[in-house]
Parts: structure tokens; sequence; C-alpha cells
């Protein structure tokens, strides 16, 4: 079993802002993977649709990749607090999953693990 990662690069979660920034007011998701503890990477998938209060992952089209730990996704309102859709994600797949809400900026965002606790990732300069 993949251990859940630590940190997440600098560069990705600016990744995500801009993510974020440009599919507002949609929603965006994509999923997570990690090398040696550290988030390294976002993966999009085709066939992924959204809109203002959600964002729907084809989980059937994610690689084959043993490293994929988990989904960041956005919403376009002040909070970054799970809905009830996010936490069935969450328990369904991965162990590691980032919200970003507006102003999408790097203090405006939390991780969860899948229970959809409040966890800890340090932002790692390469």
């Amino acid at each position: 079993m993949l251990k859940r990662p630590h940190g997440i690069y600098r560069e990705v979660l600016e990744m995500v802002i801009d993510v974020a920034k440009s599919s507002h007011p949609r929603e965006f998701v994509a999923l997570l993977h990690q090398e040696e503890g550290v988030i390294d990477e976002l993966h999009f998938l085709p066939g992924t649709t959204s809109n203002e209060d959600s964002a729907y992952l084809l989980l059937h089209m994610r690689p084959i990749d043993l490293n994929i730990c988990g989904t960041v996704h956005s919403h376009p309102g002040p909070s970054f607090r799970p809905s009830g859709a996010d936490l069935s994600l969450f328990n369904h797949f991965g162990s590691t999953h980032i919200i970003m809400c507006m102003p999408y900026e790097m203090r405006t965002w939390q991780a969860y693990d899948q229970e959809g606790r409040r966890i800890s990732l340090q932002i790692v300069d390469e």
C-alpha cells in the first residue's frame, strides 16, 4: 500500500492555483501523483466534466500508476470544507485529497485524509 505523502512541491501547488483561477467559476479536478513522499504531478483525466457546483472524474480512465495518491479540486467559493460528495470520493479513492478555494492563493487550501480529516502537507521547494 502506498504511504500518504508528507509534502507537495511548491510548483505543483502553484499549478493548482493557476488551474483553479483559469477554471473559475467552474470547479476543476485532477489526480495527485507522488514520488518519494512528495506530491510531484497532477494528472488530468479524459472525460472529466465540471460546473459551478461540482466536478466529475471518470476514475476508470486513470493511468495504471501505483503512485497516484488522491485528488485535488477547487471550490469556487470561500470554503475548503469538503461536501458530502467530496467525502464520498475521499472514502473510495486515495489517501490524500486537496481542496483549493477562492481567492485561490497559497493560504486557501487544505489537505484531507480518506476519512475527511484535515492533514498537513509541507510545501517543498525543489
